[in-house]
C-alpha cells in the first residue's frame, strides 16, 4: 500500500465538516505556518518540490516566487477548479469529500503570497460541489480559521466560490480570469502573465485543488520529507483518475515511482482489463495528451518499465511517450476503436474551441469533419495525410494550449495507430456497420511499434 498524503482521512465519516477534520489533525498545518514568515514557507514549498497537478507540471514554488509585490497593491490566489479536461475528476473528489484539506491549504498559500481575497473558481457542471465548499467555508470562519486577524496573526482573509458557466476554456488560467472579472472567457495574450498583471491587473497565482490541497502535508511533514516520496523530479504523491475498459475504476493516490504495469493490473489500483481482454492503448493524463499503444505504455523507449512520473510517461518525446497531463488515466481495451475516439476527442475540442484564434477556430471542427469521414467509411488515404497537416498547423499557432491540446490526440493516434485508419479507408462496409475493434479486422493487426 502506498503512502497517503492527501486521502488519508477520506474514509472518515463525516470528515467534509469542520469539528470531524479538526479531530484528526485538520488546520494544524495553518497553525504551524502562522508560526513561520512567508519566505520560510516559499522555502518549504521549493524544496518539496512540489509540481503543479493540474497539467503543465511546474514547479508550485518557482511559480510563487515570481509573483509581484507592489507596495499597496492588492495580491490574489486564484484556485482553479474548472476540471473539464475529459477522464479528469481527481479535484472534484477533493472538493466533494475533503473540502476543508483545500481551504487549510488556500489559507497557508494565501498567507504565504500575502493575498487577503482568494477564488475558487469551479466549473459550472459540478453544480453541487460550491454548497459544500461554501459551507466548509463558513466552518472554518466561525472557527476563526478565515476572516479578521486570523488566529492572532494579523493576517485577513476571506475565501468566495465562483461558479463558471461550463466552458473547457476557462480551465486555461488567463481565460479562467477574464470569466472571473465577469467577461467572456477568451485567452489573453502572454506577457504580461498572471503573476504580474492578473485578476484586475493585480499580480495573481493560479493553482488547481490539488496543488493547493499538497500544500498541507508539505508543510505538516517538511519539505525535505515531502521530497524523499516519489522518484527523480516527480516528488510527492499524485492522485490518479483512472477509468476506462478497468476493473476498478476510482481516484487512486499513488508514489510515482509505482511503475504503470502494477498500476494497472494490481488488484490495489485498476485491477486489470475489464472482462479479461487485453490491453490496446491508453491516455495516461487526460485526453489532450497524447495516446500510447499497449508496447510502448509499459515500457520506455530504452525498454525500462514505464514508472507512473512526469519524467518516465514523457520519455522519448511524443514520438514515443506521453505526458503525466491532468492525471486522467483512461485505458482502452483490444475491442475499443482509436478512430472513432479520437473522433469523439475532435468533437469535444471543435465544441469548446474559444474561436479567438484562427487555426483553432477553423483546424479542430475540419479535423472532427475528416474524422467523422474516415469512422463512417467514406474517407480516403489522403484524408489521413490531409489530418496530419492540419494538426501541425495548428499545435503551437495558438494563444493558449487548446490548440495543442486538440491536435496531439489526432497527431499520436496517426503515429501510433495509421493502421487501423487505413484499415476503414480499405473496409467501408464493415466501417459503415459500425463493428469496431481487433475483432472487425480479417487479418488482426498486431499492437504497432511506434513510428517517428
Amino acid at each position: 500500500m502506498g503512502k497517503k498524503l492527501l486521502l488519508k482521512d477520506a474514509h472518515i465519516e463525516g470528515i467534509k465538516h469542520f469539528d470531524v477534520y479538526r479531530k484528526h489533525g485538520g488546520y494544524e498545518a495553518v497553525e504551524k505556518a502562522f508560526k513561520m514568515t512567508p519566505e520560510e514557507i516559499l522555502e518549504e514549498v521549493k524544496t518539496s518540490g512540489l509540481r503543479g497537478r493540474g497539467g503543465a507540471g511546474f514547479p508550485t514554488g518557482l511559480k510563487w516566487s515570481f509573483l509581484a509585490k507592489p507596495e499597496g497593491v492588492p495580491r490574489h490566489l486564484v484556485v482553479n477548479a474548472d476540471e473539464s479536461e475529459p477522464g479528469t475528476f481527481k479535484d472534484r473528489y477533493l472538493m466533494e469529500y475533503l473540502p476543508h484539506l483545500l481551504i487549510e491549504g488556500m489559507i497557508i498559500s494565501s498567507f504565504c503570497l500575502g493575498a487577503n481575497v482568494s477564488y475558487i473558481y469551479i466549473r459550472g457542471e459540478y453544480a453541487w460541489i460550491p454548497e459544500i465548499l461554501e459551507t466548509a467555508i463558513e466552518e472554518a470562519k466561525a472557527a476563526g480559521f478565515l476572516g479578521k486577524n486570523i488566529l492572532g496573526s494579523g493576517f485577513d482573509l476571506e475565501i468566495y466560490v465562483q461558479r463558471g458557466a461550463g466552458a473547457y476554456i476557462c480551465g486555461e488560467e488567463t481565460a479562467l480570469l477574464e470569466s472571473l472579472e465577469g467577461k467572456r472567457g477568451n485567452p489573453r495574450l502572454k506577457p504580461p502573465f498572471p503573476a504580474v498583471k492578473g485578476l484586475w491587473e493585480r499580480p495573481t497565482v493560479v493553482n488547481n485543488v490539488e496543488s493547493i490541497a499538497a500544500v498541507v502535508p508539505v508543510i505538516n511533514i517538511t519539505g525535505a520529507e515531502y521530497a524523499k516520496i516519489g522518484v527523480g523530479r516527480s516528488t510527492g504523491t499524485k492522485l490518479i483518475s483512472a477509468c476506462g475498459n478497468i476493473n476498478n475504476p476510482g481516484v487512486y493516490e499513488i508514489d510515482m515511482s509505482l511503475s504503470v504495469e502494477e498500476f494497472i493490473y494490481s488488484d490495489e489500483y485498476c485491477g486489470g482489463i475489464k472482462d479479461g481482454k487485453k490491453l490496446k492503448a491508453c491516455i495516461p493524463g487526460g485526453a489532450s495528451v497524447p495516446i500510447l499503444p499497449a508496447n510502448l505504455l509499459l515500457k520506455t523507449i530504452n525498454g525500462e518499465p514505464r514508472l507512473m512520473s512526469y519524467e518516465s510517461l514523457a520519455d522519448g518525446g511524443f514520438a514515443t511517450g506521453s505526458s503525466m497531463g491532468s492525471g486522467g488515466f483512461e485505458i482502452l481495451d483490444e475491442d475499443q476503436c482509436i478512430v472513432e475516439h479520437t473522433m469523439t476527442l475532435s468533437r469535444f475540442y471543435a465544441h469548446e474551441s474559444c474561436g479567438q484564434c484562427t487555426p483553432c477556430r477553423e483546424g479542430t471542427p475540419w479535423m472532427y469533419k475528416i474524422l467523422k469521414k474516415i469512422e463512417q467509411g467514406q474517407g480516403t488515404l489522403d484524408d489521413i495525410d490531409l489530418l496530419w497537416d492540419i494538426q501541425r498547423k495548428i499545435e503551437g499557432n495558438t494563444i493558449c494550449p487548446l490548440g495543442d491540446a486538440a491536435a496531439w490526440p489526432v497527431a499520436a493516434a496517426i503515429r501510433h495507430f495509421r493502421d487501423e485508419f487505413e484499415w476503414h479507408v480499405k473496409n467501408p462496409e464493415l466501417s459503415q456497420n459500425q463493428n469496431y475493434g481487433l475483432a472487425a479486422y480479417a487479418d488482426p493487426i498486431p499492437v504497432p511499434q511506434a513510428q517517428a
